[in-house]
């Protein structure tokens, strides 16, 4: 199994990158100063931990099928982020908190969704996916997105007392993660074959034995924990020297850079015209950052937070989830796509980017 992985490093250029893995996490601890070195030193490292993370999935995919390997590829993805919103909930930082979660739900929903229909739709005329499953996806992603319009909503229209609002959000926050479970329950137990993906995709790709795929998968998630640390540490002081916005680089810069190694993993199976595997991550991941990350954080946050956090978002987040919402459920309505499909996604994409690029929203 060793060989099979030091091969995979010697024939893909991309991999030599992870002599940075080591270089960033050393450069931390000897110049924790040099924010903007700091900064490139991680998204070079996270890039070829991206490429292994891909594969591994992909080989799991090959074994388990597209739907149980999208499924692993988010939730392996969401760690990496949770393990970050943890750090941050910690220190009180939860303004960050949130933006991390409303910028990771959009950029999952609309970036790596569209990205890979464009990706999928410029190689094949036109692609098929489960449409069963994306429209499961897109109803949880619905849910979840009226579970963190209500507390927003109420608090702002009928000025709710604080202990309103975080009474409300912890109840929102139960029921999300009831949701979450008996979600996975339906799509994983009771009604299984509904969700089985069509046989797409390619051959051709070397497959990794199971045992070597679920290490790497395991490993590498790891290090991009260790990685992403440092990238947010230092990514507020090195965009300053960018001109970069706080609220631009933690709805996007942060979302997009945190999504690297799901995002990898979704162009390849676009690519390869297994589209199921590419819906599954980006809403699959979406949902799972709506039903079951953010209501963890918000239980952690009686835990380690130095007070309890609520759902209450600013408007602007709001509007922009639920938007991102609406338009993965037009979209994946049909069960095909084309490229022009991944171009209005991305489209909707940039027109928040711009928007917070240059009118940011006020921190609460």
């Amino acid at each position: 199994m060793l060989n099979l992985l030091l091969k995979e490093i010697r024939h893909s250029p991309l991999l030599w990158l992870l002599v940075f893995v080591p270089v960033a996490l050393a450069g931390e601890k000897l110049r924790p100063e040099s924010h903007t070195l700091l900064f490139v030193l991680s998204v070079l490292a996270i890039v070829p931990l991206a490429a292994l993370l891909s594969h591994a999935t992909e080989s799991v995919a090959a074994k388990t099928g597209d739907a149980v390997g999208g499924l692993l590829s988010a939730t392996l993805g969401n760690l990496t982020e949770l393990v970050i919103a943890i750090a941050a909930l910690s220190a009180g930082q939860y303004m960050l908190v949130k933006a991390s979660i409303a910028g990771v739900i959009v950029t999952k929903t609309l970036f790596t969704l569209g990205t890979s229909f464009l990706l999928g739709g410029m190689k094949h005329h036109v692609q098929e996916y489960n449409q069963v499953g994306a429209r499961f996806q897109a109803g949880l992603l619905f849910l979840s997105t009226i579970g963190l319009l209500i507390p927003s909503a109420v608090a702002d229209a009928d000025r709710a007392p604080g202990a309103f609002t975080q009474t409300l959000s912890l109840g929102i926050g139960v029921l999300l993660l009831v949701a979450y479970g008996l979600g996975m329950l339906y799509s994983l137990k009771t009604h299984r074959e509904l969700f089985a993906g069509g046989e797409h995709g390619e051959a051709g790709a070397v497959v990794w034995p199971l045992t070597l795929a679920l290490l790497v998968l395991g490993g590498v998630t790891v290090l991009v924990s260790l990685v992403s640390e440092v990238f947010v540490e230092s990514v507020q002081a090195a965009a300053a020297s960018f001109g970069m916005s706080a609220a631009f680089v933690g709805f996007i810069v942060v979302a997009l850079v945190g999504g690297v190694p799901e995002m990898a993993t979704a162009f390849s199976g676009a690519r390869k015209n297994r589209l199921d595997m590419a819906v599954g991550i980006s809403l699959g991941g979406a949902s799972q950052i709506s039903l079951l990350v953010a209501p963890v954080l918000l239980l952690l946050s009686y835990v380690l937070g130095p007070t309890p956090m609520d759902l209450q978002f600013w408007p602007g987040a709001v509007v922009m989830i639920l938007i991102a919402t609406l338009t993965a459920a037009l979209v994946t309505n049909s069960g095909r796509s084309t490229w022009f499909v991944g171009v209005l996604m991305l489209m909707v994409y940039s027109i928040f980017a711009l928007t917070l690029y240059l009118l940011p929203p006020q921190a609460r």
